[in-house]
């Protein structure tokens, strides 16, 4: 049975992560941690959760709990996960993330720890979304240079960065796909004369709105037709239940920085 830590734990998916790794067979949650002030540091994990009380208090540090696990499954904010990269390598423990948000700097930062234990940072870990990922891929290289791309997010009102690390995502594996020498650029949003578009324009635009767990549409617009690949997410259960497999993923694996592709090529 695999050991859990899940940090975040009080939040929207660290909750449905505390119930359906309860749920299953081969997790046990053993720990789970809050920043400092949270008002449910010191309660059991599971009264919060809705479930059965678990025996496990919330800690206000991740230090408090990291030994006693596998693996740490992180979906915080950029600055709580940079601290919590940094409890993991100490620790010696891998670390699945899931937090969106996270800069370049903070990525070279991950990027760095990897070399000494194996981490999997994706900012989806929806099994549907890395497929579309690959779909993404695969139609940016048939249909070449002559269709327009725009990439169309949507999520609830309540979401803090936008666009979306998915919509990046989305957006790094069509320049990939596209090839080192060909040129383009990322518009966010369009307002005002903005002229003719561009050649190689790659549009993103970002909808917040209401309860919407998550929709990525990309649009490929070439002369007399359009093709439209949309992925929409119905409840966080997805998420949650692609960490838990990239959590499983990980147990054994060397230092490395892995992705959500890297977990498909084993199912």
């Amino acid at each position: 049975m695999i050991k859990l830590v899940i940090t975040g734990c009080s939040g929207r998916m660290g909750r449905r992560l505390v119930s359906l790794a309860t749920e299953s067979e081969e997790f046990k949650v053993v720990g789970g941690a809050e920043k400092k002030d949270h008002p449910d540091i010191g309660k059991d994990l599971g009264s919060i959760c809705g479930i059965d009380e678990l025996g496990v208090s919330i800690a206000a540090n991740i230090t408090e709990v990291i030994e006693k696990s596998d693996v740490v499954i992180d979906f915080t904010t950029p600055s709580s996960t940079i601290n919590n990269v940094k409890a993991a390598k100490e620790a010696q423990k891998p670390l699945v993330i899931g937090t969106t948000g996270l800069v370049d700097e903070e990525l070279r930062i991950i990027k760095a720890a990897s070399f000494s234990i194996p981490i999997l940072c994706s900012p989806n870990m929806s099994v549907g979304v890395n497929v579309l990922l690959n779909i993404v891929g695969a139609a940016t290289r048939d249909l070449g240079e002559d269709y327009d791309i725009e990439i169309i997010e949507t999520h609830h009102n309540q979401k803090k960065d936008a666009p979306s690390g998915t919509a990046k995502r989305i957006a790094d594996e069509i320049s990939q796909a596209k090839g080192k020498n060909k040129k383009y650029r990322l518009t966010y949003g369009r307002e005002g004369n903005v002229g003719k578009r561009p050649k190689g324009e790659i549009g993103i635009h970002a909808i917040r709105a209401g309860d919407v767990v998550g929709e990525h549409t990309v649009v490929f617009a070439g002369k007399n037709e359009r093709i439209e690949l949309t992925h929409k997410a119905h409840s966080r259960d997805i998420f949650a239940i692609g960490a838990l497999r990239a959590a499983k993923f990980l147990i054994g694996k060397s230092p490395k920085l892995y992705t959500m592709q890297d977990v498909l090529e084993e199912i």
